[in-house]
């Protein structure tokens, strides 16, 4: 394991960065999706005090995710099936449309820019969220599409990569990010609806623009943020520049962290990996699957711990409380 800098106490984003880069910090972030309201109310029947402050029973490092819209506006009534149409995608991507910002953005720009607080951007929402995909019959349109007209699909998402691209640039110039978020709801739970070489070709090549626009802007951490089994996609995102894997709700097993690790070592940063299905299984799971993940990750950097999926009304205080005290005995020494 790397040696701790005890030098002094990090910022969130100093944790972060150095985390990143295989550094030494004083500890890894300790990162959180946010506890919804009516999980607080279960837990309040289970035993925690009525206006608990949750920063101070489970203290987290402060992260921002800047989430633009991303959306075609207005809304298609029908989305582009014919590459006639794609003109009509165009006028609806406006990069320059202050309304593709979030809410008080120069506010948040103000107040933020020196907070030492970690800001993630999201700057694109994967093949399917693009081609408008809402329903299983936009699904069998978009399918049919990547057999029978790829070439529409291509150009298509070339639009959007090239749109993001001018929308993060905006954003870039106001603002310095410490890792960028393309999220990719494209598995099942065997295996990612496309192969690695159509996704290649009809997505990760629509993302050059973006890539290039972060590379000039000194973002470094590109984090493909994916659900379900993704694990056959892996040798293309690293082939095209991602170096940080954040794995959601996926197959454990075909998704498991040290096997990963040990496929594709250091050119992989890592982001989540604990199960969250052991948080409902009561203490036994939860420190099995905690002890024998977290600390080998640990050990070889370049790893934040995270269970894979927020956390539900169905994982109970009790069990989150000691899922949260296994990771700072682990964690903090």
């Amino acid at each position: 394991m790397n040696l701790k800098n005890q030098s002094k106490k990090m910022t969130s984003q100093e944790r972060f960065r150095e985390t990143m880069r295989f550094g030494v910090v004083d500890r890894v972030p300790y990162f959180e999706e946010g506890i919804r309201e009516e999980v607080l109310q279960a837990w309040r029947k289970q035993g925690l005090p009525p206006g608990s402050d949750l920063n101070q029973l489970f203290p987290s490092d402060q992260r921002r995710e800047i989430i633009l819209d991303l959306e075609p506006r207005p809304e298609f009534d029908r989305w582009p099936a014919s590459k006639t149409d794609l003109n009509e995608m165009r006028k609806r991507l406006d990069p320059d449309d202050p309304g593709r910002l979030p809410e008080n953005w120069p506010d948040f720009v103000n107040t933020s820019r020196d907070d030492g607080n970690v800001k993630m951007l999201r700057v694109h929402r994967g093949l399917f969220l693009s081609m408008g995909i809402r329903d299983w019959q936009r699904f069998k349109e978009v399918i049919d599409l990547i057999i029978d007209y790829p070439e529409f699909v291509r150009e298509a998402m070339l639009i959007q990569g090239r749109f993001s691209a001018r929308l993060a640039e905006r954003v870039l110039q106001q603002i310095k990010v410490d890792a960028a978020i393309f999220s990719e709801p494209i598995g099942g739970n065997d295996k990612p609806l496309i192969s690695p070489e159509m996704y290649e070709d009809l997505v990760l090549k629509s993302y050059k623009p973006l890539f290039d626009v972060l590379s000039r802007n000194g973002i470094n951490t590109l984090i493909f943020r994916t659900f379900a089994n993704s694990r056959i996609l892996i040798p293309s995102i690293l082939k095209w520049g991602f170096n940080c894997l954040w794995a959601c709700e996926v197959n454990i097993e075909a998704m498991d962290y040290r096997s990963i690790r040990r496929e594709f070592g250091r050119d992989l940063r890592l982001i989540g990996g604990i199960d969250l299905d052991a948080l409902r299984r009561g203490k036994a799971a939860i420190q099995r699957e905690v002890m024998e993940k977290v600390p080998p990750l640990l050990a070889e950097g370049g790893y934040i711990p995270l269970a894979d999926g927020r956390v539900r009304e169905d994982v109970q205080f009790e069990s989150y409380s000691y899922y949260r005290e296994l990771l700072k005995m682990i964690i903090e020494g």
